[in-house]
């Protein structure tokens, strides 16, 4: 059973957007031109070029929650990129994309989100994570996301907006309210960085603790309805860091849980578990 306060946070959004005049929810963009932008974003990742993208006369671009310069940015950069995930939510007119580099001359695991007004793309938003950061392996994001079912979820197992962003927010709440009741699912995998909890098997959760004391703020969400998705993109804790939480449900229970997290030290500040740290000798 989901918490009363996640219930109340997820129809508040709602109610938000309830209010939001139908020029500012972009709710005429569809599924298949949100598909395209977020094609063109890859693409143009790829090749290290923006203007691969149909973009608006002034695009915004941020970076780590912070205005940067998109000729300076990481979309400059040419990358092969080895997997990506990508969400589109035609209400808000947004994507989230969650991209994984494992060049060794300097991997990445990204997670992108695109804004357009008229089918152009009016805002690129970027957490750029590497070996620094939260956890990163991203030959291991790369290996175990792309062997999870992201598909379309078949209608009978799906679950409404308010009810998917709840669930993100009973997630959410669990690091500064232990007493919060998360639905969790049989099985579940939990995707941090290069740690993977999953082992294959019936029983597998992602109930298997959460730091205690994090406020978890500034919480906006991009919701796919067909994917049963919700991507979360907040402020972490005290030191505010960027981070994005991606969940998949079925039948209104957590199935798959992705993690990204920019630190502002090495690994936030922990010392790195030994099976990544073996990775990387």
């Amino acid at each position: 059973m989901i918490s009363s306060k996640a219930i109340l946070t997820g129809l508040a959004s709602a109610v938000w957007l309830a209010a939001t005049p139908a020029s500012a929810q972009q709710s005429s963009c569809t599924r298949e031109a949100l598909h395209a932008a977020a094609q063109s974003y890859v693409a143009a990742q790829t090749a290290g070029d923006p203007a691969r993208m149909n973009l608006t006369d002034q695009p915004r671009y941020v970076e780590e929650l912070s205005g940067a310069s998109l000729s300076e940015g990481i979309l400059t950069k040419a990358q092969k990129i080895d997997h990506h995930l990508t969400i589109v939510d035609p209400q808000t007119c947004q994507t989230f994309t969650e991209v994984a580099i494992t060049d060794p001359a300097h991997p990445y695991v990204l997670g992108t989100r695109l804004k357009l007004e008229a089918d152009r793309i009016s805002e690129i938003e970027t957490f750029v994570t590497d070996q620094d950061d939260w956890l990163f392996d991203a030959e291991n994001t790369a290996r175990y996301a792309a062997a999870e079912d992201w598909g379309v979820m078949p209608e009978a197992k799906r679950s409404d907006r308010t009810t998917l962003i709840a669930a993100a927010n009973a997630y959410l709440d669990l690091f500064n309210d232990p007493d919060v009741e998360v639905p969790w699912g049989t099985p579940c995998a939990r995707l941090e960085g290069g740690i993977y909890t999953a082992k294959g098997r019936p029983d597998d959760s992602c109930n298997v603790g959460v730091p205690a004391g994090v406020e978890i703020t500034d919480r906006r969400f991009i919701v796919d309805e067909e994917l049963n998705a919700v991507v979360a993109l907040v402020v972490f804790g005290k030191n505010k860091v960027p981070d994005s939480h991606l969940f998949r449900l079925e039948n209104g229970k957590l199935r798959y849980i992705h993690t990204i997290t920019v630190c502002r030290s090495f690994n936030c500040g922990y010392p790195l578990p030994a099976q990544l740290r073996e990775r990387r000798q």
